[in-house]
């Protein structure tokens, strides 16, 4: 891994003597905030795409239209406080980009740690043995870039990395040999959805939503394609064993057990292993995509993955000891699986995916 970095994102802004310019409001700009605050970097003002402005205040500042900011500024850095994987979304970020400095802080989405230039080389060695069990070049790159931009911020290095989503699934998880899918992690049923037409002898999912509007959605969607698959949904968090824990009742995509103690509403949530709910299905796929649980997911489902030798998808972005902890987790849990790793189109660098294959199950890279 050929990393030397010296200097990072937060060093940079408060050194700055530009004006800096937050684009976007929300969740993701209060995060951004208060790492600005812990360095004494100052934000000038904030604005939002031209036509999204109907004159709202964020933190005490009127909110401009990306022409006034241009127009009051002339010269200015942006920092891109929204995430999306939407291509028209992405096309205006890039065209912004075009025009100013811009940045889109790396802030975990769940979790404290901060991954900044202390945090990198704090754990410099075990990045350093997660990269050294990837299995191509295209994996090596895309390690090496996402930690270039966690660093920097600068979204040139996802780009740099990007890979398809659909060209990943079939070359990596050869879709059409799976029969039996354990979602840990199903909101809606979208990545069964996705999956579907990919997988013709797919029959069989066990899949895992503590959300209860999600879940809802989820079992309408099991019902709606009864006739051709079978989805047995679970109210349930995926953890390492049975218990129930206190979750974030927001009700979006990124409701979280870890980071209930933050949040304006709480609810009790059921919490299970899929070891406990595989039952007689042999999963030859399982997703994790669990908002910042995927360590324990893992644990809870170590007897299935030494049993059935299926292959696995585990996010890797919610929280920034997941691109090192999670490969040598799975390293313990599966030692003569082949790993790799794919970025899909998002800003930031989210959709960061490791792909464990069975070592008998050759992936076609």
């Amino acid at each position: 891994m050929n990393l030397s970095p010296t200097t990072d994102l937060w060093q940079y802004l408060s050194k700055t003597q530009k004006p800096i310019l937050m684009y976007g409001m929300g969740n993701g700009a209060d995060k951004i905030l208060r790492v600005c605050e812990k360095y004494g970097i100052e934000i000038s003002d904030f604005f939002a795409s031209d036509g999204f402005v109907r004159g709202h205040s964020f933190h005490g500042k009127v909110v401009l239209s990306y022409s006034e900011a241009k127009q009051k500024y002339g010269s200015f850095i942006v920092l891109l406080s929204f995430a999306s994987s939407l291509p028209d979304v992405l096309d205006t970020i890039r065209r912004v980009a075009a025009e100013n400095e811009l940045y889109a802080p790396d802030v975990p989405v769940f979790g404290a740690n901060l991954f900044n230039l202390e945090f990198f080389r704090a754990n410099e060695t075990s990045f350093c043995e997660a990269y050294n069990l990837l299995a191509d070049e295209l994996s090596k790159k895309t390690f090496t870039e996402v930690i270039r931009y966690k660093l920097s911020g600068d979204i040139t290095h996802l780009a740099a990395c990007e890979s398809d989503e659909t060209e990943t699934t079939k070359t990596l998880l050869r879709p059409e040999s799976i029969e039996t899918y354990a979602d840990l992690g199903a909101y809606n049923g979208d990545t069964i959805r996705r999956l579907l037409p990919l997988a013709p002898h797919l029959r069989r999912v066990v899949a895992f939503e503590p959300d209860r509007r999600n879940f809802r959605k989820l079992s309408e969607y099991a019902e709606s394609v009864a006739d051709q698959l079978a989805i047995t949904p679970l109210q349930l968090a995926a953890w390492s064993h049975k218990e129930t824990l206190l979750m974030d009742a927001s009700g979006n995509r990124n409701a979280n057990l870890a980071d209930a103690a933050k949040a304006k509403k709480t609810v009790e949530t059921e919490a299970d292993s899929l070891d406990n709910h595989v039952g007689d299905l042999r999963p030859d796929y399982i997703k994790y995509d669990v908002e910042g649980s995927e360590h324990e997911a893992l644990l809870g489902s170590a007897e299935t993955i030494r049993r059935h030798r299926p292959r696995l998808l585990v996010s890797l972005y919610h929280r920034s000891e997941d691109l090192f902890a999670l490969p040598l987790l799975l390293k313990e849990l599966a030692p003569d699986y082949n790993f790799y790793l794919r970025k899909l189109p998002y800003v930031p660098a989210w959709d960061l995916n490791l792909y464990a294959i069975p070592k008998e199950d050759r992936a076609h890279v």
